[in-house]
């Protein structure tokens, strides 16, 4: 039985046109090294980042780069797996490749004009959440101990 697998896309320059991080592109390849024909993997966070000799949390930075919401290479299907995008997945035949492709929604296809400003931008907003979160974490922190700091300031000792 051959391991080759034909795929609908060579996506070497597409993905160096995304300049996602090292360990996001260390997973898709360890991702589509290890799928099934179709581009299904079955394999949790843990076993990836032990593949990797990297970290849960960078695992999951990883994974979250490569997702739908930003990259739309990989599908998280449920815990422990993902599908790979049509476009970049490897398949038995060429035929099997591209009926694939012709069978995805337009909106996830990679061969959009568009695709990499896109995902810039998506990336940009994903920032921004983040951030946003981060400073009203930090808010609510200096709220409370501003609140703390009232409390221990209206208290004096009864004599």
């Amino acid at each position: 039985m051959s391991t080759l697998k034909w795929s609908a896309t060579n996506a070497d320059g597409l993905l160096a046109d995304l300049d996602l991080p090292p360990a996001a592109y260390r997973a898709l390849l360890k991702i589509r090294a290890q799928s099934e024909s179709g581009g299904r993997i079955a394999m949790d966070q843990g076993t990836l980042g032990k593949l990797l000799g990297l970290s849960r949390p960078s695992v999951n930075a990883a994974l979250r780069e490569l997702e739908l919401e930003l990259a739309k290479l990989v599908r998280k299907v449920r815990n422990g797996v993902y599908q790979i995008n049509p476009m970049l997945a490897g398949y038995d035949c060429p035929e099997d490749a591209l009926d694939a492709v012709k069978a995805m929604p337009r909106a996830d296809r990679l061969d959009s004009k568009t695709y990499v400003s896109d995902y810039r931008r998506a990336v940009a907003a994903y920032q921004d959440q983040l951030a946003e979160q981060r400073k009203k974490r930090a808010d609510a922190a200096a709220a409370k101990k501003a609140a703390a700091t009232k409390r221990r300031g209206s208290l004096h000792a009864v004599g």
